[in-house]
């Protein structure tokens, strides 16, 4: 142990952002109960990567007494994600853009469908983990595509065995068109399958 620089994360000041989690070339900081943590003193080389992307001001950096940095662990723990990445949230369809998903593709089949607002991957700190894993991604913007994705969405649905469709969307108004063109896509099908909305509030919070 001995006295060097290393992060500090104010937690009252924290929104649970995760940018700060791309930022840390070390794998550093984690989300925990939706508040950045520093995962292990050992795994902070105390340069400031992180402090650049802190919206709220919650990151600072101090002096106090800490573990050595270990450049030894922090490359183990690098590779573990890499394979986690590779291995456990890699996706199954490609294209995910709603406009550019084929109508037919074996992926659908027997598929739980996310049908996911563009902002969510970034606002929802654990988006992969919580949505992608296992899942089908499809992707949209009804404001910024200005299309009715229904009849897109009502094709993939009746041509395939679809086993649950997530609509996953931001708190503001113009999302709100996702839900509805998933909604009506489901009727015009004339298919029964499992429909659950969630909402992430614009703090990075499933909100109830």
């Amino acid at each position: 142990m001995a006295i060097r620089k290393i992060i500090n994360i104010d937690q009252s000041l924290c929104n649970g952002c995760g940018l700060c989690i791309g930022a840390c070339h070390e794998a550093a900081i984690i989300i925990e109960n939706g508040k950045a943590r520093l995962l292990s003193d050992n795994y902070c080389d105390g340069l400031g990567n992180c402090l650049p992307a802190c919206p709220t001001g919650a990151i600072t950096f101090v002096e106090r007494e800490a573990q050595a940095f270990d450049e030894g662990s922090v490359q183990s723990r690098l590779n573990h994600l890499k394979k986690l990445s590779s291995e456990e949230f890699s996706l199954p369809n490609w294209p995910v853009q709603i406009k550019l998903a084929p109508t037919h593709a074996d992926y659908f089949n027997n598929a739980r469908i996310v049908i996911a607002a563009d902002c969510t991957a970034f606002a929802y700190a654990a988006f992969h983990k919580d949505f992608a894993k296992n899942n089908v991604i499809l992707i949209g913007c009804p404001k910024l595509d200005g299309v009715d994705y229904s009849e897109k969405l009502a094709n993939i649905i009746a041509n395939n065995r679809i086993q649950s469709i997530t609509v996953l969307k931001m708190e503001v108004p113009c999302c709100s068109g996702l839900a509805f063109a998933a909604e009506k896509a489901l009727a015009i099908s004339n298919k029964i399958v499992p429909i659950e909305i969630i909402t992430i509030s614009v703090k990075g919070k499933i909100t109830v």
